[in-house]
């Protein structure tokens, strides 16, 4: 028997959040996140995202144990800006068991009807700052913090109920040669000389926090023309602020501005923190936070995070700095591979950054779609 239970009080909301540490315990590639950051993601008190979006959170039951959890997000934004009649859904997990997957889809279904809207999308977060997509290819990866990791019988279940694939993410991997490949660096000095470029290293995180606004603004005229994008509010720039920024190492981070002193493009990249967060298994105490920091300091992979570069510098091989600045950063710091983002199959541009590293794609995931008429 499958019961739908609402998450209405703490204690369900930990039982949500806790669920995947039980299904996934013996998978070797799943990374577990941070339960304390989870229940504050999910808390509207604590996350801004609320201000112009609402979420309700089931839990299935099957013979009193939890088989499954989902997320039902209207992102009111999306909705009457945006005019995207679409209901959301997201941190769905379950067991294989497609009538849990129905049960826990029945109430997206219901919230999506109520509300008049038209189809049903996910595995999505609030916005297009979370994590998305279904895993459909890289079963034998570990997921990194900013991805969802899902068994393969996931898909299967979408398929059997009527979904079809809407977007599509794919993820790569690169080599990272132990010298400055001649031709970036050539190409870098060219760029930065044409067009009057020079990059902003920075010596401290305070000297970050003034440049972060404008990242994020270079992030909306970056992506604003993809068909997951929803515009970064700037209290939710207010938020990631105050959250992530004060955490990252400033060399990790790339900025160019142009001769007035206008950010045009940066990117910011990490050590890989998978296996870290893989042995603090949910928790920074006792010795999570040990391993977080010394996978800051020794570590031979790496992962983007975010790139934006303004429109008008799009195609005008500003990337070539940016990856000059990488590879010195990278060869100093002993990576030797690095991981990209998920970036939309139809987002050719973003991919040809790596061309020249001889990327692999390694993980594709997708989002899934059913209209609700």
């Amino acid at each position: 028997m499958i019961e739908i239970l609402q998450v209405t009080n703490s204690k369900q909301l930990r039982r949500f959040v806790t669920f995947p540490f039980s299904l996934y315990k013996d998978c070797e590639y799943w990374v577990p996140p941070l339960i304390k950051d989870e229940l504050e993601t999910l808390d509207p008190d604590k996350n801004p995202v609320f201000k112009n979006a609402e979420a309700d959170y089931f839990l299935a039951l099957k013979d009193g144990k939890v088989a499954g959890r989902i997320a039902v997000i209207v992102n009111h934004l999306e909705i009457n800006e945006q005019k995207k009649p679409k209901v959301r859904f997201g941190w769905f997990d379950v067991i294989d068991d497609v009538a849990v997957t129905e049960a826990l889809l029945q109430k997206v279904f219901e919230k999506g009807k109520e509300l008049n809207l038209e189809y049903a999308e996910g595995p999505v977060g609030f916005s297009n700052m979370e994590k998305a997509g279904i895993l459909t290819k890289g079963y034998d990866e570990m997921n990194t913090m900013i991805t969802w990791y899902h068994f393969p019988y996931y898909k299967e279940h979408f398929k059997q109920l009527g979904f079809e694939k809407q977007a599509t993410w794919v993820e790569f991997r690169m080599s990272i040669p132990p010298s400055m490949k001649e031709k970036v660096a050539k190409f870098s000095r060219i760029v930065s000389e044409r067009y009057g470029l020079s990059v902003i290293r920075f010596k401290n995180k305070k000297q970050i926090l003034p440049y972060v606004d404008d990242m994020f603004h270079l992030l909306n005229n970056t992506y604003n023309t993809l068909q997951t994008f929803v515009p970064i509010q700037q209290y939710q720039i207010d938020y990631y602020k105050e959250k992530y920024f004060s955490f990252i190492h400033p060399d990790y981070i790339t900025c160019i501005e142009d001769q007035q002193g206008k950010l045009i493009a940066f990117s910011v990249v990490m050590p890989s923190f998978s296996k870290a967060l893989k042995k603090a298994n949910g928790k920074l105490i006792p010795t999570g936070w040990w391993h977080i920091l010394q996978a800051q300091k020794k570590n031979d992979l790496a992962a983007f995070y975010l790139i934006g570069i303004e429109p008008e510098y799009q195609g005008k091989g500003v990337t070539a700095i940016i990856f000059a600045e990488m590879q010195r950063l990278f060869n100093a710091k002993g990576i030797k591979k690095v991981e990209t983002n998920p970036e939309l199959i139809e987002n050719t541009a973003v991919q040809l950054l790596w061309k020249d590293y001889d990327p692999v794609q390694h993980k594709e995931r997708s989002t899934f779609r059913k209209n609700l008429a």
